[in-house]
């Protein structure tokens, strides 16, 4: 039952699929963050279906893209904006976080977003469905890895407060496990549907979604240097840093 808090309150906080939240504390918040990566399957089945329609591949990688923004109300990409506005600044981290806070966007902001977002719809082009749904996955199990036992929050309030620390380390590594088993099932049936050589299946999409966590614990350390931890915009931010990475080593590997 307590693991059944935890994902609808996984779903209702990642997405706008209809959710009933009907206990909230830390112990479920720290089942949802471990759940977070189903849920980043479901986003990505969802969201990619715009990829498996004829087309002109940059504008259904668009909409892929747009949708997966719909479906999660942006508030990764919001969170994304803030960050680079709060560490664009150069500022203490209580001055940072204040502008973090601030609901407009900044020049660091609206650079971070524009390059962000072109990289993600250009790999998608490239890439297709089973990538996209990869790469939405390691999105959200950096949010797993950073909501750790270790890590704190840079504020004694907010989501950032209520899920830091939530996730404790052996299941933090068995959801890895899980999680790369599930991608490498997803990999072995785009080999067996489109002919594609095994290694490239079972390797490459493991792989990519290994790159995009890396890259996201990266921004993690640096957050956490700058700021004391984590807050809800950095875990937005890195949600997109791990989608977009691991979107850049399919791109560049496929």
């Amino acid at each position: 039952m307590r693991l059944g808090h935890g994902l609808w309150l996984a779903i209702g906080t990642l997405s706008i699929f209809p959710a009933r939240v009907v206990r909230v504390d830390r112990e479920v918040a720290g089942h949802a963050m471990a759940l977070a990566p189903a849920v980043g399957l479901a986003l990505g089945l969802v969201a990619g279906l715009p990829l498996l329609l004829p087309g002109p591949p940059l504008l259904l990688a668009a909409l892929a893209v747009g949708l997966l923004a719909v479906l999660t109300r942006g508030l990764h990409l919001d969170g994304l904006a803030d960050l680079a506005d709060g560490l664009g600044s150069g500022k203490p981290a209580a001055d940072a976080l204040d502008i973090m806070k601030k609901s407009d966007i900044g020049p660091f902001g609206v650079m971070t977003l524009v390059l962000t977002l072109a990289i993600q719809v250009a790999a998608v082009a490239d890439v297709g469905f089973a990538p996209f749904v990869t790469a939405c996955v390691a999105g959200r199990l950096a949010l797993t890895w950073a909501c750790r036992a270790g890590v704190p929050a840079a504020r004694p309030d907010g989501l950032g407060a209520m899920v830091a620390g939530t996730v404790r380390r052996p299941a933090v590594w068995l959801v890895t496990l899980v999680t790369l088993l599930g991608v490498a099932a997803l990999a072995l049936g785009v080999v067996f549907s489109n002919s594609e050589p095994v290694a490239w299946g079972v390797i490459l999409l493991p792989l990519g979604l290994l790159a995009g966590l890396g890259a996201a614990l990266l921004l993690l350390r640096h957050a956490r240097r700058r700021l004391g931890g984590i807050t809800g915009d950095v875990l937005g931010a890195l949600v997109e840093t791990a989608t977009a990475a691991a979107l850049v080593v399919y791109a560049t590997a496929g």
